[in-house]
Parts: C-alpha cells; structure tokens; sequence
C-alpha cells in the first residue's frame, strides 16, 4: 500500500512540474529587447514639473523656534535633574548591597545543606 501512495505522489510531483514547465528550447539565448526594456523604461527621463503640495508641512521659516527660557526655570530644572540622578544612584547602591546580602544568604543555605549531608 505504501508504494502505492509513493507511486501516485510521485507521478502527481512529474505532472505538476512539466505543468509547470515552458515550451522555449532551453538553449534559446534571451534577447536584448526583452531583457533591457523594462529598464530603459525605468530610466526614461521624467517631463513632469513639480507641483507644490499645499497639505504638507509647513517650511522652515514657518515654524517658530523653541520658547525662551529663564535662568530661573532653567536653575530649577538643573535642581530637579541632579536630584533624580541622586535618587537613580541611591537605587543603584541599594540594589549592590541587595545582591551581596542575597549571595551571603545562599552562602549561609549551602552551608547548611553541608551541615545536614555532614549529619546523615
């Protein structure tokens, strides 16, 4: 029964593929004609003249710069900005002693775990 399957799946492989398959000689060269004509429509010059698009955005002379800030304003951002990096490093020292008091209490655990196989 298997060769059966094998045979019919094989035959519907060599009918799909000559389906497939073009009636041109294989050793028939291509032409230059077919070939290089979709690139040379590709490389036509283009006689159209630019249109402005009136929906797009606006030019730069039209877009106002950035408003101007006060050395007051400023200070205080720089205040503000300085206090999270004070914040972020105070996180980041809580989080280096977080991990060394992990890994002393994993030390303290496998020493335990030797106790305990020490007294069995």
């Amino acid at each position: 029964m298997k060769k059966h399957i094998t045979l019919a799946a094989l035959g519907s492989a060599a009918l799909a593929l000559t389906a497939c398959g073009s009636a041109d000689p294989a050793d028939t060269e291509a032409s230059p004609d077919t070939v290089e004509m979709p690139a040379d429509e590709a490389l036509a010059p283009i006689t159209d003249e630019a249109v402005e698009d009136t929906d797009a955005a606006p030019s730069v002379e039209e877009v106002e710069g950035p408003p101007a800030v006060s050395e007051e304003t400023a200070t205080e951002a720089a205040e503000n900005a300085q206090a999270i990096a004070d914040e972020a490093a105070a996180a980041a020292a809580a989080a280096e002693e977080a991990a060394g008091a992990a890994e002393d209490a994993a030390a303290a655990v496998e020493g335990l775990e030797g106790l305990e196989d020490a007294g069995e």
